[in-house]
């Protein structure tokens, strides 16, 4: 019978609409399960409020976020978080580097053919711009992300195209 009341209140909650914990707010002070300090929430929009922990901002539904008598809480703590945050990070990595292999297509941050992986040299990639060599570009490995797509860079062609042609410009201008 006591499991049924919990179900029953646990529902209730479930319905309580996520904008109803007030203490979300900008500027809020996060603590975890013992009382510590987790971080800061910097903002607020759209039901997601990004937790500063000082190494990672995480943004996190306000669902997530109980009530404290400081202000708002959450269920672990700042090592905890950190640590979740960092594995995550590093699978990403790994996934990446999995990807990036020379002769790889990859596509731009809107989906269209960015082009073919020529070199990698460190964290140094080249691409041959539509498949063709002699349109070469150079990003870094951080610009990169393993999709269920494929290789995506984290520009869109057009960021490149706006990039290269202010290098060239500055480029111009230095010669003169």
């Amino acid at each position: 019978m006591k499991f049924v009341k919990l179900a029953a209140a646990a529902a209730v909650l479930a319905a309580t609409p996520a904008l109803a914990n007030e203490q979300v707010v900008a500027g809020a002070t996060v603590t975890g399960p013992e009382g510590n300090a987790v971080g800061t929430i910097v903002s607020v929009e759209n039901g997601q409020a990004v937790l500063d922990t000082g190494k990672h901002k995480v943004p996190l539904g306000v669902e997530m976020y109980g009530q404290g008598e400081a202000g708002p809480t959450i269920t672990v703590t700042k090592l905890q978080l950190d640590g979740m945050i960092d594995a995550q990070l590093a699978e990403a990595a790994a996934k990446r580097d999995a990807a990036l292999i020379v002769g790889a297509e990859a596509m731009d941050a809107k989906h269209a053919p960015l082009g073919t992986v020529l070199e990698i040299d460190g964290d140094n990639i080249v691409l041959a711009r539509g498949g063709d060599e002699t349109n070469k570009v150079t990003l870094l490995r951080e610009h990169f992300d393993a999709t269920d797509h494929g290789l995506m860079a984290r520009l869109t062609n057009a960021q490149i195209d706006a990039a290269m042609a202010q290098a060239a410009s500055a480029a111009g201008s230095a010669g003169e």
